[in-house]
């Protein structure tokens, strides 16, 4: 049943996991996020995949934790410590999972992303939004701060507009979530199409390029100004030696397309 939690399908070099607990509204209950985090894992030592697509069955993207996993240990005798850092554990190592993930991860939500489901939205590298997707942070609302969630939302947007919603816990449209850089794009004919479209365009790239380059981002953010690029230079000396570069280099100086090497 574990396995069921999330659906993976693999077609022409593009990877999408499904979460697939619609009756739950795709709340991250342990076992959700074990089967996550095992796709994840799995996906990572696959040479042939590029790029993943991440996107939900049923009226929610995802809603948050699972309240009700998490009220049922309030009568352990630790009152459910345990089992809240356990969940706020797993869910921080799935989160982190997806950006040290080597090939891009794209979010495709259409309908609503609340809380954790939010933080998941922010913590893939791209997303794309349906015209009816919306989200919020709305543990303010039951006593419950989005400190996790607001880890990976103030990592892409402005903090003042973090600030917002985490305060609030008011929903966001799509057009809104575009303009305060939560996600890259709305499309009217849905996300799914358009999370496509994107993920078959990074697909055609340089594979090598695209793991350097994923890699390199996210760890020269955390730096200051001279250590970021002092590790950047030394990133593309290295993807200078690669094959892929070697080959695309190359082609465009001879102006055709590329082929790049098998791996």
């Amino acid at each position: 049943m574990t396995a069921d939690l999330v659906l993976c399908e693999k077609s022409e070099q593009v990877a999408t996991l499904t979460l697939n607990s619609p009756a739950s509204r795709n709340a991250l209950s342990l076992q959700l996020l074990g089967a996550l985090s095992a796709n994840l894992r799995e996906l990572a030592a696959q040479d042939d995949i590029r790029v993943v697509i991440l996107q939900a069955e049923g009226p929610a993207f995802c809603a948050g934790h699972d309240l009700k996993e998490l009220t049922a240990h309030r009568n352990d005798p630790d009152r459910g410590r345990a089992f809240f850092e356990t969940t706020m554990r797993a869910c921080s190592s799935v989160m982190q999972q997806i950006v040290s993930l080597p090939i891009p991860v794209i979010a495709a939500v259409d309908e609503m992303a609340t809380a954790a489901g939010c933080q998941l939205v922010a913590s893939c590298d791209l997303a794309v939004a349906g015209p009816h997707a919306r989200f919020c942070t709305p543990g303010v609302d039951i006593g419950l701060f989005c400190s996790t969630p607001a880890v990976a939302l103030s990592r892409n947007v402005a903090p003042k507009h973090a600030m917002e919603m985490l305060l609030t816990g008011v929903p966001i449209g799509a057009e809104a979530a575009l303009r305060i850089g939560l996600v890259n794009r709305v499309e009217v004919e849905g996300a799914r199409t358009g999370a496509r479209t994107l993920a078959e365009e990074i697909a055609r790239k340089s594979p090598q390029a695209i793991r350097f380059g994923k890699r390199a981002f996210y760890a020269q953010r955390e730096k200051p100004l001279a250590e970021a690029y002092e590790m950047a230079s030394a990133v593309m000396a290295e993807n200078m030696l690669a094959e892929d570069a070697k080959e695309g280099i190359a082609a465009f100086l001879e102006k055709r397309a590329p082929h790049w090497p098998e791996k």
